[in-house]
């Protein structure tokens, strides 16, 4: 596997810290019981989501009350193996770079068997609410980031 986001593999895989465990369903594959290509990206989703709670993220977009959201300005997917149904997979995310207003999350699914089945990146920016505008992250913030990946 030699994606054009991982220059070293081995320290790349090091680098990952958070993961959040999914499920394949049955509604999730296909008539050969693969995982549908498409469902990748809601385990991306599901995954960052997570990730995003667990650095205290989320707390404040979800907030009426708040002033910024976090959009996903591009996503990829490249696949490694197949995955059937009801297997169980780890979701791993981790930030790769911070821009100001941006930060650059990469993922890695590794199944039961410690299998790597698939890696992707995608770029989330936070924007203000009212102008969708970009925010710069706060010190803090990136700090977060940075030390949970």
């Amino acid at each position: 596997m030699r994606e054009s986001y991982i220059d070293d593999l081995e320290e790349w895989i090091e680098g990952f810290n958070f993961h959040a465990e999914v499920t394949v369903r049955f509604s999730e594959t296909d008539m050969y019981g693969h995982l549908n290509n498409t469902k990748v990206f809601a385990y991306f989703e599901y995954a960052r989501i997570e990730f995003l709670k667990h650095l205290q993220h989320m707390e404040k977009w979800v907030d009426p009350k708040g002033k910024t959201i976090p959009i996903v300005a591009d996503l990829q997917c490249d696949f490694a193996k197949q995955v059937y149904f009801d297997e169980k997979l780890q979701i791993y995310v981790k930030a790769n770079s911070m821009g100001t207003s941006s930060v650059d999350l990469h993922y890695m699914a590794k199944n039961e068997r410690n299998e790597m089945v698939f890696t992707g990146r995608g770029a989330i920016v936070q924007v203000g609410k009212g102008d969708g505008m970009p925010v710069a992250w706060t010190e803090e913030e990136k700090q977060m980031f940075l030390e949970n990946s």
